[in-house]
């Protein structure tokens, strides 16, 4: 940067009409530039105010002193002050900017011109010197170009941001190591490349750069999160931020560019989105579990009242085939009811198992007709076990009613037929199993079908309650739910495994039976009893629509019967009929409970107790026995 003098002091700038003596005064004058004459071997020769102010000398100091001496010693012995006259001399002005000293032998920044002096003959006399302290600005200067390199140093050390500038156009003018990590390019191979190339085709297509540079230009800011292309063609979900850049008048000069690679931050939200959706579901589905376990006694006898209503009625009614069909309708929409509420059971993990060894190649060889009747002829069943395949543990109903649901689900994907397939095999689950199951031996049990599949996200759904892809009446959406009750409640996992039209395979991962533990026999078939005598019988439930039943079954039956809705009612009726042969109640009622009615009648009836028997018999809802056997006895449903 060149600066201009005060003035530039030759022998051109006399005028016939200025003497010595006026010259000299407004050199002297001058206090902001040290204004002194060299001769020709670079003595001083004069002296103004404004050099005594620069260098600290006084005229009768300095003059007939050689100039050098303001110049560091390490530019004397490199002949730097003679090389400026000469300089000065052969073309006729020497101008520069470098440090000086002082008497004191500090340094300032000195801006320096040094001007020959002629004759007018053009013989060379001597050097007129001007001297400025630019000191101040030096160090303003330096300061500003410190704060711009430890700046650049800043810019350029950052790596988790990628920062860099654009022209007006989107040109990439700079490139830090930051840009360079997270995006992959080196600078020579970006700088000079549009912007635009790190947006997907999608975007550039839709002029998302262009778009992002004038939101920046009206708002003075554009910030978005998006996809962004590496140099490799790998995408990573980045934060921009794109700011105008202009000068002090405000034209524009280019654009600053940060962007951030937030792809973890982005894994990491839609963690926390898919936990919070997980215990939400979670959530849910302990909320449905409570209340069917709360309703389904209730319901339950609702429908055994229904049902028994329903049965009497058929007996009752004409020979009518429409009254007939509405009957045998009602029933079958009953039976639906009972058979949903065992289901809405399982996957509330609410129904009581009977858990024991289960040989899963016979129990699925025995349940094949059913299978087959239930499936249709279009579908082929085929098994696949092992000869020597270890007994499963788990309930055996309620394996069949899983078995069941498996195979109509795998029935309405396959609509023009195909094979099913079930099969077993044992496997050991260690530590560490995806599973999470406990280590130890487990059976397998699969069904696969040939059907359409799944997607992944009807995949993630299939086994929440009440969700189905089956048109409307087709299904309940709690057979998958049921199946992943039960398979929860012994112990174990259901695991499904699709693709859309590859099929799908449900397996069934239940414990094994402990080595050594046979299979449970299949229960012999009731021996046919003689019709028993008609009986006296005590009734007893809260439930007024389940007593009614009750006792209009009972009375078909040819019994004679008595009803009490509470254990209070019960011992009076007791009291006052002592014939009563059986009493049948319900175990939950309020107050008095079956198994405290049944103490309090043995208390009171201490003389007969030995003519009584007391059972417990479970029966469907809590309704009665069709049936009871002669002699005093108490049965608690």
């Amino acid at each position: 940067m060149r600066y201009i003098p005060l003035m530039v002091v030759t022998t051109s700038h006399f005028s016939p009409g200025m003497d010595d003596s006026r010259y000299r005064l407004l050199v002297e004058a001058v206090t902001d530039y040290a204004i002194y004459m060299l001769d020709l071997d670079g003595v001083i020769t004069s002296w103004n105010a404004g050099a005594e102010r620069y260098k600290g000398y006084q005229a009768r100091e300095i003059i007939g002193q050689n100039f050098a001496r303001f110049y560091s010693a390490e530019d004397q012995r490199q002949g730097i002050p003679r090389r400026n006259l000469d300089i000065a001399a052969r073309e006729g002005r020497f101008e520069s900017e470098g440090w000086r000293l002082r008497k004191d032998g500090t340094q300032f920044w000195a801006h320096v011109v040094i001007a020959p002096v002629r004759e007018p003959s053009g013989e060379l006399v001597g050097f007129a010197k001007i001297t400025r302290d630019l000191t101040e600005r030096k160090q303003a200067h330096e300061a500003l170009r410190l704060s711009e390199e430890r700046f650049r140093l800043l810019v350029q050390g950052m790596t988790d941001y990628a920062i860099y500038m654009l022209d007006p156009q989107g040109i990439v003018t700079n490139w830090n190591v930051g840009a360079e990590r997270i995006k992959g390019y080196r600078p020579e191979e970006i700088i000079g490349q549009h912007f635009g190339r790190f947006y997907t085709a999608d975007d550039r297509a839709n002029g998302e750069p262009q778009r992002a540079l004038e939101t920046a230009l009206r708002d003075g800011r554009f910030e978005k999160e998006g996809w962004r292309l590496r140099k490799d063609g790998t995408r990573f979900w980045a934060s921009a931020v794109i700011d105008p850049i202009r000068d002090d008048t405000g034209q524009i000069l280019g654009f600053a560019k940060v962007t951030r690679d937030i792809t973890e931050r982005l894994a990491a939200q839609r963690q926390l989105e898919t936990a919070r959706e997980a215990l939400f579901q979670s959530q849910k589905i302990e909320a449905v579990g409570r209340l069917t376990g709360g309703v389904a006694h209730d319901f339950n006898n609702l429908l055994m009242a229904i049902l028994s209503s329903l049965e009497l009625m058929r007996k009752r009614i004409p020979d009518d085939p429409k009254l007939v069909a509405l009957i045998e309708n009602a029933v079958y929409g009953a039976q639906r009811g009972a058979a949903l509420i065992k289901r809405m059971l399982a996957f509330a993990r609410r129904q009581e198992l009977q858990s024991t060894a289960v040989d899963v190649a016979n129990l699925v060889r025995g349940m094949t007709d059913l299978l087959q009747r239930s499936l249709g002829p279009k579908i082929e069943i085929e098994t696949r076990f092992p000869p020597a395949l270890r007994a499963m543990q788990g309930d055996a109903n309620q394996l069949e009613l899983a078995l069941l649901n498996l195979a109509v689900n795998a029935r309405d994907a396959m609509p023009e037929g195909g094979t099913l397939t079930i099969a077993a095999h044992e496997d050991i689950i260690a530590a560490d199993h995806p599973l999470n199951l406990p280590p130890g031996p487990h059976i397998c049990l699969s069904v696969q079908d040939e059907g359409e599949g799944m997607d992944e996200a009807t995949l993630v759904r299939a086994m929440e309650p009440f969700f189905t892809t089956k048109g409307a009446g087709k299904g309940t959406g709690l057979g998958l739910s049921m199946v992943h009750g039960f398979t929860e409640q012994s112990g174990g996992r259901l695991v499904l495994k699709s693709k859309p039209g590859a099929g799908t395979t449900a397996e069934l991962w239940l414990p094994a039976a402990k080595a050594g533990e046979k299979p449970a026999e299949a229960p012999a078939p009731p021996r046919a009893e003689a019709p028993a005598k008609p009986l006296t019988i005590l009734a007893v439930d809260d439930d007024m629509l389940v007593l009614m039943n009750t006792a209009a079954t009972l009375e078909d039956l040819e019994h004679r019967v008595f009803t009490a809705s509470s254990g209070e009612e019960a011992l009076a009726i007791l009291a006052r009929e002592p014939n009563i042969d059986l009493v049948i109640t319900d175990q939950a009622m309020p107050q008095m409970t079956g198994h405290q009615l049944a103490e309090a009648i043995l208390k009171t009836m201490a003389p007969h107790a030995a003519d009584f028997g007391l059972g417990l018999r479970r029966t469907p809802g809590g309704g009665a026995a069709k049936h009871a056997t002669a002699g005093k006895a108490f049965l608690a449903g």
